[in-house]
């Protein structure tokens, strides 16, 4: 390893832990839900404890990332750090359910920066050429985040009361601050003029997504798919994606640049294939353990420890994907094989009932896994080399929106099934088969899904990746007419961003 590699490893460890607190506390807060609801009451506000989280975090994801190509990515990082620990912090103190759904809000609106900063900054600190060799750290923070929040969550519940299912944010998050402050060091930022915010934007798309999130929440447990009420949500989410997609191509600083989408077929591509992932990473992560407790009798702890044969075939596959992808340049073939894995692992996962034993489902899990190894971190990677160096925090944010919309909207819905499929008065073994049954219907969707982001992968066009020996600055692919850069990960540091 050279001393440069080590630098930016180093670096980079603090954005990663930074990254670390969104994934972890929704999984920390899941397991205490069911303390704070006996200590604050509110069980009927229950679910928006999650919703209001969610739904912040979705509107937040794509201003923060322009945010970062306006201001400059460092300080609008430490400002997303900043305002998730605040919510954190009163979180912890809240004293009424009502009070706790708004200071998730104010979580979810910091949360919104930490993965977008976070992507944006590798994809600044690193060319895509050399991303692999910093794969394995991404998807080891995202499997940590999975598996390590339920057992943090139930430790920290179980000894400490949970209020630190909210407070144990404060130490690594200032942690993440200072190391960042001391650490990031990126290159002196080009005086620009004075940017102007695109409110149209930002209000048009945050309406969408409300209502995209609301309408995929509510069908089918508050109201029924056919409803009025639901029906105009998706008809107002619809129309608002319609008006968006006007009013950016009008804005002088759009909040999404319409050439993000449209520069080079990749980038709706792997925008595809993040969605694909973020509905088997967030139905597998909500609805397995599920499975495991009340299926195969499993602990609340041992379910989190049974997620292993899901999660370190994650963090394998992408080590593997990404050092092949750093050596030689080639990487199409990980997308395509990573879906057809996915496929194949949710089909073997839709196929478990009462009799399926620990080992065989472990087994389906790790084929999942590998699909997810290959094609998660990957799928990011394809999607930041589509797009010129100035819209990085937006391609980055609107890669990472389509992930998190496509796991609220997929789990979302998997509640729709799991639901109709598990009657309330059922008890003993008629609700075992029931959550088996339903089990079987989520995975059968979530392969569905999966199959057609194989689609995509195989449309992808394996363009050159920035930064491969030989790049030049100035010289531009002719696939895609971008510039080819090696970015500096240490000059003169404009430590304001």
């Amino acid at each position: 390893m050279t001393a440069h590699t080590q630098n930016v490893r180093w670096t980079l460890l603090g954005v990663m832990l930074a990254m670390l607190l969104g994934m972890l506390d929704n999984n920390i807060v899941g397991t205490a839900m069911p303390t704070i609801v006996r200590d604050l009451g509110g069980f009927e506000h229950l679910s928006w404890v999650v919703t209001a989280y969610t739904l912040a975090t979705a509107v937040a994801t794509p201003i923060w990332g322009k945010l970062g190509d306006l201001h400059g990515r460092k300080t609008v990082f430490q400002s997303s750090i900043a305002v998730f620990l605040t919510g954190s912090l009163l979180a912890g103190a809240a004293h009424s359910m009502v009070q706790l759904i708004e200071f998730r809000a104010l979580q979810g609106i910091g949360a919104g920066g930490l993965a977008a900063g976070a992507f944006a900054l590798i994809g600044t600190l690193v060319p895509p050429r050399e991303r692999g060799r910093y794969q394995g750290m991404t998807a080891t923070v995202m499997a940590v985040g999975v598996v390590g929040g339920p057992l943090v969550g139930g430790f920290v519940t179980g000894h400490l009361g949970w209020r630190w299912a909210f407070y144990v944010n404060l130490p690594l998050g200032l942690i993440a601050l200072a190391w960042i402050q001391l650490r990031l060091h990126l290159p002196a930022r080009a005086p620009k003029p004075r940017p102007r915010i695109d409110w149209a934007g930002t209000a048009v798309l945050t309406v969408t997504i409300v209502a995209a999130v609301l309408a995929a929440t509510w069908a089918g447990t508050t109201y029924a798919w056919t409803s009025w009420q639901i029906l105009l949500l998706w008809a107002v989410a619809v129309l608002g994606a319609a008006l968006f997609a006007v009013v950016e191509r009008r804005a002088a600083e759009p909040l999404l640049p319409p050439r993000v989408f449209t520069g080079h077929r990749n980038f709706p591509l792997a925008v595809g294939l993040l969605l694909a992932t973020g509905v088997v990473m967030f139905g597998s992560a909500l609805y397995l353990p599920l499975f495991q407790q009340t299926v195969q009798g499993a602990t609340a702890t041992g379910s989190g420890l049974l997620l292993l044969p899901l999660m370190i075939p994650v963090v394998i596959a992408s080590n593997v994907a990404g050092k092949v992808m750093s050596r030689t340049g080639r990487y199409k073939i990980f997308p395509v094989l990573g879906t057809l894995l996915l496929t194949a692992g949710t089909l073997l996962l839709a196929t478990m009932d009462t009799d399926t034993s620990r080992v065989a489902a472990g087994c389906f899990m790790a084929l999942v896994g590998l699909g997810m190894g290959f094609t998660m971190q990957m799928g990011s990677t394809i999607a930041q080399n589509s797009v010129e160096l100035r819209d990085m925090g937006a391609a980055s944010a609107a890669a990472n929106l389509f992930r998190t919309l496509g796991g609220s909207l997929g789990v979302a819905v998997f509640g729709s099934l799991f639901t109709r499929a598990v009657p309330t008065a059922a008890r003993g073994e008629a609700y075992r088969t029931a959550v088996a049954t339903g089990t079987q219907h989520i995975f059968l969707t979530a392969a569905a899904v999966c199959a057609l982001g194989f689609v995509a992968a195989v449309l992808l066009i394996e363009v050159p990746l920035r930064g491969g020996p030989g790049a030049q600055a100035g010289r531009r692919t002719p696939e895609t007419n971008q510039p080819v850069t090696r970015l500096a990960t240490e000059s003169p540091a404009d430590h304001s961003g």
